[in-house]
């Protein structure tokens, strides 16, 4: 019987991700008001480096895993799904621990000489266990996604971001944190503690989980053949992932010094880019959980109808979600005009952050339309496309940060005029793609 699931499981993930996006703003508002400008800056440096490990280590493995889980589970082969989940966190386990060694050994290496402050230094090693747990997470998520099983991941992710805010406000009391240093370090334990609760979760319903599906008739193949299965579909998503993160780690880390450079002191430039990008940003950003949401419902569904050669209803689906894109970019950027002044004064207290939320909210369009695009080809196989695209968009903005920030009189502005023009190149790159093969626009 055909079971259409990507409304019921775009409305969970939509409701879901609104929830632990809500609980990632408040935590990152407690973070604003305990930090600062300046700390939010130094926290902001940090994170590419977070993200960057992250996706080396588990670039791709939710999407490979959830297609390969979808596939066994489909033939209700569930002796060769849980061996998959097995060698495949075996792998990760092994990868992750020796990568994390070497952060936590080299981290005053990294704080000095890549993020060029040194009080990053016990941040980047009390965040080398949350890399561990996010390695293996990533994992368990994939396999209740292959397995239609939303709501257990969902449910998890909405505690971990509540836990985080309950832990932040323990650790910052408790120790009277006041310094950046400290603060900025207990950000990212709490990180640690966070996804440590997450993987313990997510680990205990998928040992009820296999118990429950139990196993099946089918042979069971070498476990190094289903590594295999994994890493043939990972590996080009994580080396995409990985030199996309690079490169946005590279941008970001060159702001500050192209900040100094224009003639802005240095603790005055990571409050710029605190407001800029730790705040402003951050609410542009809030509604963008909807498209992600959608992204990963869409990559099966519109792999489903490929392989059917639906060509018709693949058509539809891209133009419902171009539409919705498009909508919601357009009203996110209107309220954000319109109520600029007021929105950085209700989140963040702060009434220095208007100018920088009207010209961040005038990108909201374009983001979010590109953003979904990428969704899009995924879902029919164009990855290499989106390595070409992500690359070349990426390479753009580091150049056009380089050179705007370095100009006094458009100091942080240029990484919001980066951001729109990246985008719309991207767009239409994307956009081409998709006409050119008759997926938008044909009919």
């Amino acid at each position: 019987m055909k079971r259409d699931r990507f409304l019921k499981s775009t409305l969970i993930l939509i409701c879901s991700n609104l929830i632990t996006s809500m609980f990632a703003f408040i935590f990152s508002i407690i973070l604003s008001r305990s930090l600062g400008a300046e700390g939010m800056g130094l926290y902001g440096l940090i994170m590419p480096v977070y993200d960057l490990f992250i996706c080396l280590i588990s670039g791709g493995m939710i999407t490979a895993i959830s297609k390969v889980a979808a596939v066994y589970f489909g033939k209700d082969d569930f002796n060769n799904l849980n061996r998959s989940i097995d060698i495949s966190l075996t792998f990760n386990s092994l990868l992750a621990a020796f990568i994390i060694c070497m952060i936590f050994i080299n981290a005053p290496y990294i704080s000095t000489k890549i993020i060029n402050d040194t009080r990053a230094t016990h941040a980047l090693q009390v965040m080398c266990p949350a890399i561990f747990f996010i390695s293996l997470s990533s994992i368990l998520k994939g396999y209740f996604y292959g397995i239609s099983e939303m709501k257990t991941p969902a449910f998890i992710d909405i505690s971990e971001k509540f836990l985080r805010i309950v832990i932040i406000n323990l650790l910052i009391t408790s120790f009277s944190l006041k310094d950046v240093n400290g603060t900025v370090t207990a950000a990212y334990i709490t990180l640690t503690l966070g996804e440590f609760i997450s993987f313990t979760i997510l680990y205990i319903m998928y040992k009820i989980k296999k118990r429950k599906f139990g196993f099946s008739l089918y042979n069971a193949e070498d476990k190094l053949q289903l590594l295999f299965n994994v890493l043939v579909i990972s590996f080009p998503l994580c080396i995409n992932g990985f030199l996309s993160t690079a490169l946005s780690a590279i941008s970001a880390l060159i702001v500050p010094r192209r900040l100094v450079a224009s003639g802005i002191e240095y603790n005055m430039a990571l409050g710029m880019i605190g407001r800029f990008n730790g705040m402003a940003m951050n609410i542009i950003y809030f509604p963008i959980t909807i498209i992600t949401s959608m992204s990963i419902v869409l990559i099966p569904d519109l792999s489903e109808k490929m392989s059917k050669r639906d060509y018709w209803a693949i058509e539809k689906r891209i133009s419902q979600i171009i539409k919705i894109s498009l909508l919601l970019g357009v009203l996110t950027m209107m309220v954000c005009i319109a109520l600029s002044d007021y929105l950085g004064e209700l989140f963040y207290k702060r009434y220095d952050l208007d100018s920088y939320i009207k010209f961040a909210a005038l990108s909201a369009p374009v983001i979010f339309v590109s953003m979904s695009t990428f969704g899009i080809l995924n879902g029919i196989g164009k990855q290499k496309i989106i390595l070409r695209n992500s690359l070349i968009s990426s390479v753009m903005d580091i150049v056009l940060i380089y050179f705007l920030t370095g100009i006094p009189k458009i100091n942080i502005y240029g990484c919001g005029i980066s951001l729109m023009v990246t985008s719309f190149i991207t767009l239409a790159l994307n956009m081409h793609e998709l006409i050119k093969d008759n997926f938008y626009g044909s009919s």
